[in-house]
């Protein structure tokens, strides 16, 4: 006989206390939200941690000796401390940038942190710059602009690595993942109702990325709604732009 597939379950929930207070309209300038953000993020998205860590391995391919790395909305430094080890055997440098100066606060990584806008830094050439969790946050055109602008400053060998919410693929498929998503956070013992204030705090200002964005990408993972992908830059001289 096959393995029967259990459904979600709700049984945590009504035992579980809520780690913090979602605002209506959801923000990261926010001491709260900061001091309880590592917490909420796990509860709310229950692969984040394979997620680091998929994305680490994907990571140290592009960490020359000596290498620049940009980690790009880097909230509490949750990639800068996956890749702490990395960084220091092979002396790479990390910039670490946040437009929330309660999340920089809370910031515990390694390398320089700088509060500005992503889409607003002048940036350096570099090998390997990280957008985890961070596309979704930024204006659309000046997403665009964003990526652009990272691929006329990628080294030689280097990547681009992206990990977002996709705007769906359409037809049924697009019902199914979205409900894969949901079973996830039911799965960790969120209660419903928090899934729901969540998603409705986040109107208007978490937009999926549209999928064109990654066309010169590689898919490298993906839960639900969510992808990571890796943007490579060129491996010889003058092969034509990588900017997506």
């Amino acid at each position: 006989r096959g393995q029967r597939i259990p459904r979600p379950t709700f049984r945590n929930s009504l035992d579980r206390m809520r780690t913090m207070q979602i605002p209506q309209n959801w923000t990261f300038k926010s001491d709260h939200i900061a001091d309880h953000f590592d917490e909420h993020v796990r509860e709310q998205l229950p692969w984040y941690d394979l997620a680091t860590f998929a994305t680490a391995q994907m990571a140290r391919h592009y960490v020359p000796q000596g290498g620049k790395v940009y980690d790009i909305g880097c909230a509490t430094g949750n990639m800068g401390r996956v890749l702490a080890g990395t960084l220091s055997d092979r002396e790479a440098t990390l910039t670490a940038i946040d437009d929330s100066a309660e999340m920089v606060a809370k910031y515990e990584a390694p390398g320089e942190i700088v509060i500005s806008k992503a889409e607003d830094f002048n940036y350096e050439p570099f090998d390997l710059a990280i957008c985890f969790l961070t596309l979704m946050f930024i204006p659309l055109e000046d997403r665009e602009a964003l990526l652009y602008e990272l691929g006329s400053k990628l080294r030689l060998g280097g990547a681009i690595i992206v990990v977002d919410k996709f705007e769906p693929e359409g037809g049924y498929l697009a019902t199914a993942q979205w409900r894969l998503t949901l079973a996830g956070k039911c799965q960790a013992g969120v209660d419903p109702a928090e899934i729901l204030e969540k998603e409705m705090s986040l109107v208007g200002v978490q937009r999926p990325t549209p999928a064109w964005m990654m066309r010169n990408g590689t898919e490298f993972f993906r839960f639900g709604d969510f992808r990571g992908y890796v943007i490579e830059g060129p491996s010889e001289r003058n092969p034509g732009s990588t900017a997506p």
